[in-house]
């Protein structure tokens, strides 16, 4: 009867074994497989980066030119006297 069994156990226990196994590697796979995707996707992102130049800078007005855009915004009253004021500054401090 005990002659009966070990066979039996072995062959359970080499099974259980080659499941585990395979199992993990199946996991070690699916893992690599995901890294890799992962690491593709960063490329793309860091490549279209690369490829799309910056958009020019827009030429910025003479500051006169500034100063007679904001003073025709006060006269038709979209600034207030303060914010002309602020941007003025601002303008002339700029330069």
């Amino acid at each position: 009867m005990f002659a009966r069994r070990r066979p039996l156990a072995r062959a359970a226990v080499v099974g259980g074994a080659a499941y585990y196994g395979g199992k993990k590697r199946a996991e070690g796979q699916m893992r690599e497989e995901d890294q890799e995707a992962r690491l593709q996707e960063l490329e793309a992102q860091q490549y279209a980066q690369q490829a799309a130049p910056a958009p020019p800078a827009a030429p910025e007005k003479d500051p006169m030119e500034q100063l007679k855009d904001l003073a025709a915004l006060r006269d038709q009253g979209v600034l207030t006297d303060a914010e002309f004021e602020i941007q003025k500054t601002k303008i002339l401090q700029s330069m």
